[in-house]
């Protein structure tokens, strides 16, 4: 490594977006229950939502745990034999301000030649995200839209979460309260 070049490393002129913030990261934990007693307990995080081993979404389920209005900061998965604990990073999520700069991201990742293996609305959250890898496969989400939370602590009820597997579907189809106007239109994909 030439550490004189990587120190001279920056953010280039004319990016099409700005990240804000790491919005949330995503681990695999061996036991669920134990890690959220861990989270809430021990560091004060509050629980958002819980998917159960039974309900399909997720092998194992899944909690999401927050310590702001965020809907998560941290989202712990079960860990699998392909996903150990303690090893395993699910994911690291980037916050953008707008629907238009996950559009532009969603772009400038395809003309870095950068596969994008999910665009669209998971559940839990109702984000607009695009999802893809880094150079050594680990898993990233840049998001504009994560739920808020308000000082009741209530959350969205999951018969109003809609998943969507394009960011197309999710801004033809939005979540009651979220307002998925486009500025540049585009942006969309024909």
């Amino acid at each position: 490594m030439d550490a004189d070049k990587v120190a001279a490393m920056g953010r280039p002129k004319g990016l099409p977006f700005k990240l804000n913030k790491i919005g949330h990261l995503a681990l695999y934990v061996q036991d669920l229950e134990r890690s959220a007693k861990f989270y809430t307990d021990v560091l004060g995080f509050q629980v958002s939502d819980v998917y159960s081993e039974n309900a399909g979404l997720l092998p194992g389920g899944a909690v999401f745990v927050r310590l702001n209005a965020d809907h998560h900061g941290i989202a712990l998965f079960k860990a699998t034999k392909e996903n150990r604990h303690g090893a395993g990073l699910h994911h690291i999520a980037f916050e953008v301000s707008s629907l238009d700069e996950v559009l532009r991201v969603r772009d400038h990742l395809r003309q870095h030649d950068v596969t994008i293996h999910f665009e669209g609305r998971r559940r839990a959250g109702v984000q607009l995200a695009v999802e893809f890898q880094d150079p050594d496969g680990h898993n990233l989400e840049i998001y504009w839209g994560i739920d808020q939370v308000g000082s009741d602590g209530k959350v969205r009820p999951p018969e109003e979460w809609k998943g969507a597997s394009s960011l197309e579907a999710a801004i033809a189809d939005p979540v009651v309260g979220q307002d998925t106007t486009v500025q540049d239109r585009s942006l969309l994909s024909a």
